[in-house]
């Protein structure tokens, strides 16, 4: 079974990608997904973010506010750091479960996709990328890119920031150029999504087809 990583930058499209994948009946393992299962109310994880940032980031019924978590890391990088620590463990490992369940199904290829996939592999500092799915080798990793421009005006309609929070969060990730630097094959988003949906199956064929030509 083939291990295809699936990652980009906030708002570079991503998840547009991960969809057509889906609809191309290829499974895919979303870590933000898994990300929110692993942080509901009873999980350990959540216990860990209720001590640590306090109950004004927990809503009524109990369940994490996202939102306003996000505020708190992404304007500090110690905070969000520490945020890692307590989830990053925890969703590799329900990924690799998941991932498992797949190679035992027999499925041909299976997509991970993981947003902060190359941070966590190249960046400095104590929280180390061997701590996030230590087991997992990609494959193929997939590098999905966008025009600055098209980032930043995506995240301030999407999540209703203002402009000088929806830079902070592109800039708390390493820059999509960067990025591509470190893929087998890079899918740019700026156009329309039927010029997006070509690119995923034609990289998609690739991969079968264990192919790495780069840039489609």
């Amino acid at each position: 079974m083939k291990v295809v990583v699936l990652t980009g930058g906030i708002a570079s499209g991503k998840s547009a990608v991960s969809a057509i994948l889906a609809r191309m009946g290829v499974p895919v393992i979303d870590a933000d997904r898994v990300a929110r299962e692993v942080v509901e109310p009873g999980r350990e994880a959540h216990r860990e973010i209720l001590e640590t940032f306090g109950r004004e980031v927990v809503r009524e019924d109990g369940t994490i506010d996202r939102e306003r978590l996000g505020r708190i890391v992404f304007a500090q990088s110690e905070r969000r750091k520490t945020l890692e620590r307590i989830t990053h463990p925890r969703i590799g490992a329900r990924m690799a479960e998941l991932l498992t369940a797949h190679a035992a199904g027999g499925v041909p290829a299976v997509v991970l996709d993981i947003p902060l996939y190359i941070e966590t592999r190249v960046q400095a500092g104590p929280f180390e990328s061997r701590r996030f799915a230590p087991d997992l080798v990609a494959d193929a990793v997939i590098v999905v890119v966008t025009d600055e421009g098209t980032q930043l005006g995506r995240i301030m309609a999407r999540d209703g920031l203002s402009r000088e929070e929806a830079l902070a969060r592109i800039k708390s990730q390493i820059p999509l150029s960067e990025k591509a630097a470190h893929a087998d094959h890079v899918i740019n988003n700026s156009g329309t999504l039927e010029e997006t949906e070509r690119q995923v199956r034609e990289v998609w064929g690739l991969i079968l087809k264990n192919t790495k030509p780069g840039n489609v």
